[in-house]
């Protein structure tokens, strides 16, 4: 592909300008009127589809994890050769999360630092590792379609990152059992009249997701409650956000625990109608570091059970306390 570079007749007003070198000082120093550039294009290498399951494999469980590690390790005595030794030798556990889902993984405006109940569930498996006090712990901020390629190239131990587990993303990575039960809503402008997915599909009406998530999975499957949707995709869901707020879609989809945030955030904005899918959120973790997952397992086992499950709950949920989502175990160990 051949590309045409138009050049202007310049006046050089100085012999002494040495940025710009001229066989002489003539005044007037003039280029050709063209000049031809050859440009040579490569095409870029296909990228394979992500791996699928079968419908075998859909009929399991997507939440059943491995066995925990019982006892746990006292903090800073990891059994020799494991994933959570390399890590205590490196000195910092690596983890990716979000940084603006309120709730869950935000910036505090004030001091900077990340927080959130994605966060202090990181914190405490930082504490099993570690012991003491600050987390000797580092957070990589990434969106949505990072958070499975982040573990693939080993660039993270974790991520939390409200990151529903599911039969796909167990060919990817792994994961720790669930820890938190959220489902899909959308949220709308207040006095809209949606009240619904299906209500604003009825009106053709225009919906936000970000990419590399359930809920854009979710959308686009063939049911005639979404058949009407306008779907436009973004990066990530804060995108989303500044989307609807500049008029550009009627509403946004993703799971309550997120949409919550955002209409604390919007008071013209409101999450309306029922859940309408199940994300069953888990920490993830490298696909062949299975004694990493299993320490996690063992994490949020304790926690489940001695209350502070329910005290980060209160400190970042409110309102009524549940019970913990209930751990499933049993998923063959590789190689089994």
């Amino acid at each position: 592909m051949k590309h045409t570079i138009r050049r202007r007749r310049r006046r050089i007003t100085a012999c002494g300008m040495a940025a710009i070198v001229f066989a002489g000082c003539s005044g007037d120093a003039r280029l050709p009127d063209a000049v031809q550039v050859e440009i040579v294009t490569t095409e870029a290498p296909a990228v394979p589809d992500p791996p699928v399951c079968t419908d075998a494999d859909k009929a399991l469980d997507p939440t059943r994890s491995y066995e925990p590690t019982q006892p746990l390790p006292a903090p800073g005595d990891m059994p020799v050769g494991s994933t959570m030794a390399n890590i205590k030798d490196r000195g910092r556990l690596v983890v990716a999360v979000s940084g603006d889902t309120l709730q869950f993984g935000a910036r505090d405006p004030i001091t900077g630092g990340i927080e959130g109940f994605d966060i202090d569930i990181l914190k405490e498996v930082n504490k099993a590792i570690f012991g003491g006090d600050p987390p000797a712990i580092e957070y990589q901020v990434i969106t949505y379609a990072q958070r499975l390629p982040k573990l693939e190239s080993h660039e993270v131990d974790l991520v939390a990152h409200t990151m529903t587990i599911n039969c796909n993303r167990w060919l990817r990575i792994g994961f720790s059992s669930e820890y938190f039960a959220a489902g899909q809503k959308i949220l709308v402008k207040l006095a809209s009249g949606i009240n619904d997915i299906a209500s604003l599909s009825a009106q053709n009406g225009r919906i936000c997701v970000p990419g590399g998530s359930t809920n854009l999975e979710e959308i686009q499957r063939p049911k005639p409650q979404y058949a009407g949707l306008q779907i436009t995709e973004k990066p990530d869901i804060t995108d989303c956000l500044v989307a609807f707020q500049q008029g550009q879609v009627d509403a946004i989809t993703g799971d309550d625990t997120v949409l919550v945030g955002f209409a604390a955030q919007d008071p013209y904005a409101v999450v309306v109608g029922d859940q309408f899918t199940s994300e069953p959120y888990g920490v993830g973790a490298n696909k062949d570091e299975v004694d990493l997952i299993q320490f996690v397992n063992s994490v949020l086992e304790n926690i489940r059970t001695n209350g502070r499950w329910a005290e980060i709950y209160t400190k970042w949920v409110g309102g009524d306390v549940p019970e913990p989502p209930a751990a499933v175990y049993g998923r063959p160990l590789p190689g089994s």
